[in-house]
């Protein structure tokens, strides 16, 4: 018999589906308790977590006074560890050759319609200009799963060419990968090839229907794809993103299923998850939605995020452009710490002329505006668009940041590297509106930043950006 033991090496056993549906059980009876409610609010006031069956409790709650109050204290938490900075990245899809059948997948190997494309190494630098010329500083690089269209050695390769490539002010300073599950020498590989984040989504933590939602390839391994954290831990590396795709199945299961992930990675390594994503199931070539029955509301989506924001305050969160602005205006305000902007889905989306680059999406995106009109919007609302990848080039990652993070300190550092690298980003690349409001912000937060001499040091590098100078962090 499966027994459920948080830091075992088997996902059966950490990712115990008989500890999940008595979670979902216990939640249920107990979401009008007002005691135990008021216990689980008061525990998670303090920051320092709640466990995956005190958040199933919160996921329930119908009384709409205590889902203010939820919010409310999501959002103290979000704003005590991360302040008021929104990390900016977008996505950079190398192939969509791909093998497995996942059923919500366009890139399903069975897929006949959607035009197959691999960069070469030259359309990956056009792209990476293309980016670049964006503003962007942070990249996830996305491929399908194919053993010889997508080695390991071309995502190697395309590492370094991204990172080798300086186009007037612009460089890419952090590649974080989202590719499928593979072994420990591989990930001690994309360790050594400096990537930041490992990123793998389980789709669902339901066993049962994860696999029937993958009926054919190498994915459809529910239990090698769990445990790719593990195996990325013993690679050595110590940040890596986790996420479900909600819509897929029981959204209850999965938000159990995405925490007990977390506290088995901080049960076994001492560090728990550095992101986590929330996506929700978009239209996409061969794939209608409304053919899975679980779909998200935007409510629910809400509440989704703030108790996540509340179990593990310490990890960033991120929603991707699959999101409506007002939905991700929603979320923003209850925990997400990391938005994409300006993003394409498709194989050479953003460089001109590569060929039915459009065809070849992944999915859909809700929010289409440019990332300067992003970066502008984020301004309106109070918030700093963030360009800084200073704790990772400074070997902050894994437990060194979850230290920092968990006692509310990381913006000692990450409130003046997120001015400067705005700085940069107003200097170089801003329409004239959004300079000026980027400007008037940073003028504002530099003169309340606590230390005198952070403070004194944060000026002079932002008067080295006005005269060309790039590149400071803390």
């Amino acid at each position: 018999m499966i027994k459920y033991d948080v830091k075992s090496e088997h996902a059966a056993e950490f990712i115990h589906d008989g500890e999940i549906r008595e979670t979902l059980k216990y939640a249920w009876e107990h979401k009008a308790d007002k005691a135990l409610i008021e216990e689980i609010l008061a525990k998670a006031e303090k920051g320092a977590g709640i466990s995956h069956r005190e958040a199933a409790v919160l996921i329930e709650v119908e009384d709409k006074e205590i889902e203010e109050r939820i919010f409310a204290i999501a959002r103290r938490l979000k704003e005590h560890i991360y302040g008021n900075r929104i990390v900016m990245f977008a996505p950079l899809y190398l192939s969509n050759y791909c093998i497995n059948g996942c059923v919500y997948c366009p890139y399903h190997a069975k897929n006949r319609t959607i035009p197959r494309r691999k960069l070469t190494q030259e359309e990956i630098r056009r792209e990476v200009i293309a980016l670049q010329d964006m503003g962007h500083k942070r990249l996830a690089l996305e491929t399908g799963e194919h053993p010889t269209k997508n080695p390991i050695e071309y995502v190697l390769e395309s590492i370094d060419t991204i990172y080798s490539i300086h186009h007037k002010n612009g460089a890419i300073r952090r590649v974080n990968v989202n590719i499928a599950a593979t072994t420990v020498e591989n990930y001690t590989r994309l360790k050594d090839a400096g990537i930041g984040t490992y990123i793998l989504f389980e789709e669902t933590y339901d066993r049962e229907a994860y696999e029937k939602l993958h009926p054919t390839g190498p994915k459809s391994d529910w239990a090698y794809h769990t445990e790719a954290m593990d195996r990325a831990m013993l690679g050595g590396i110590d940040d890596v993103g986790v996420g479900a795709l909600f819509g897929l199945s029981n959204y209850r299961y999965d938000v159990v299923g995405i925490l007990m992930h977390a506290e088995h990675l901080e049960a076994r390594f001492g560090v728990g998850p550095h992101t986590i994503s929330v996506p929700r199931i978009r239209p996409a070539d061969d794939i209608d939605p409304r053919d899975f029955p679980n779909a998200v509301t935007d409510e629910v989506f809400r509440r989704i995020v703030a108790v996540l924001r509340i179990a593990v305050p310490y990890t960033g969160m991120i929603v991707s452009t699959r999101e409506s602005q007002r939905c991700r205006e929603l979320v923003l305000d209850v925990g997400v710490s990391q938005l994409s902007g300006g993003s394409k889905t498709s194989v050479g989306g953003y460089a001109e002329g590569i060929v039915d680059a459009e065809d070849s999406a992944q999915f859909d995106i809700s929010d289409n505006r440019t990332l300067d009109e992003i970066v502008g919007w984020l301004l309106e609302l109070g918030y700093i668009p963030s360009f800084c990848t200073a704790c990772y080039r400074e070997g902050r990652t894994g437990d060194r940041f979850m230290s920092l993070a968990k006692r509310g300190l990381i913006g000692n550092c990450c409130a003046p590297n997120a001015l400067m690298t705005l700085a940069e980003y107003l200097e170089d690349y801003a329409s004239p509106r959004v300079k000026l409001e980027g400007l008037k912000m940073i003028d504002r937060l530099k003169q309340v930043i606590p230390s005198e001499k952070i403070r004194r040091i944060t000026e002079d590098n932002l008067k080295a950006i006005v005269e060309g100078k790039r590149d400071f962090r803390f």
